[in-house]
């Protein structure tokens, strides 16, 4: 395996899935993909005057995603996503609350306004684009695969025959099921049942954020990420309800400013550099001031 969290690929332009926009106020709904389709609600948008008045920030993110969100030994949110939603309250001057969400509910909990702001380690993609507000990237990602080492995956082309374990409503259900049906899929709802069908031996391998099967393969010996880049470079970005215009632009501003002090760099060191070691690229994971190089 290659102590890279990505190839150096070039970027493709996530502009026009941020410029979907603000077409529809708070609570409309759009056709999203089938697995992570939002129902229409009438909820309306917190606006940050709003959720400074109550004193009270309601954030979503994964309790299970190790090294970006997850609940540590003493029943405390952690990670990469958490470290920004934390400096997040904080300038808005008030407290956070943390809504744990599985993939597929991400949508639903932005567009439906039990969560002011998503964090889960949301790719951007334009069906998700059209249920909810993505603000500007914190974050770049492709896929990977990770398998026992004893039967090692590294092309795509011996995936045929064999199954592969992902979570429901992630980007690598919706990779394979558009680009390689001849893999069947075997899909879970949360991240800790998917790695223990892989540990257990239910599945041949798994294929979720390069990122973070890294991450897991390295606290794991006897399995190898095999396929380290797959698919094409996607953003990670907060979203919000459709039509939250305060908010959305009071994120990107905040995204922006923080670029000055290199937030998202002491983020990573903070929580991934001791997952990934010395001889990981930060930047090859770490975007600063919502601009993908």
């Amino acid at each position: 395996m290659k102590n890279t969290l990505l190839h150096r690929v070039p970027a493709a332009s996530i502009a026009a899935l941020l410029l979907i926009g603000v077409l529809a106020g708070c609570g409309s709904s759009g056709s999203g993909s089938a697995d992570e389709a939002a129902p229409a609600s009438n909820a309306t948008c917190r606006t940050v005057e709003e959720i400074q008045e109550s004193g009270k920030v309601v954030i979503g993110v994964f309790s299970d995603k190790a090294p970006f969100g997850y609940v540590d030994e003493n029943g405390d949110y952690q990670g990469y996503d958490v470290y920004f939603a934390e400096r997040i309250a904080e300038d808005l001057g008030v407290e956070v609350e943390y809504i744990p969400t599985d993939p597929a509910s991400r949508v639903e909990y932005a567009a439906t306004g039990k969560v002011d702001i998503i964090l889960a380690n949301f790719t951007v993609t334009p069906e998700r684009a059209e249920q909810v507000d993505f603000c500007l990237p914190y974050m770049k990602v492709a896929l990977g695969v990770v398998s026992p080492d004893d039967a090692l995956i590294t092309d795509i082309s011996e995936l045929e025959g064999k199954t592969l374990i992902v979570v429901k409503g992630t980007t690598a259900e919706t990779y394979f099921e558009e680009n390689h049906p001849e893999v069947e899929l075997q899909k879970y709802d949360q991240y800790a049942d998917a790695y223990n069908a892989l540990l257990d031996g239910r599945g041949d391998a798994f294929s979720t954020d390069n990122t973070e099967v890294l991450a897991w393969a390295l606290s794991n010996p006897g399995f190898t990420v095999g396929i380290d880049s797959l698919g094409s470079l996607d953003a990670i970005a907060p979203a919000v309800q459709k039509g939250n215009e305060s908010l959305l632009n009071w994120i990107n501003d905040e995204i922006v400013a923080l670029a000055a002090e290199n937030f998202f760099h002491a983020d990573y060191e903070a929580t991934l550099a001791p997952v990934y070691g010395e001889a990981a690229d930060p930047d090859a994971l770490v975007v600063e001031g919502g601009m993908i190089e």
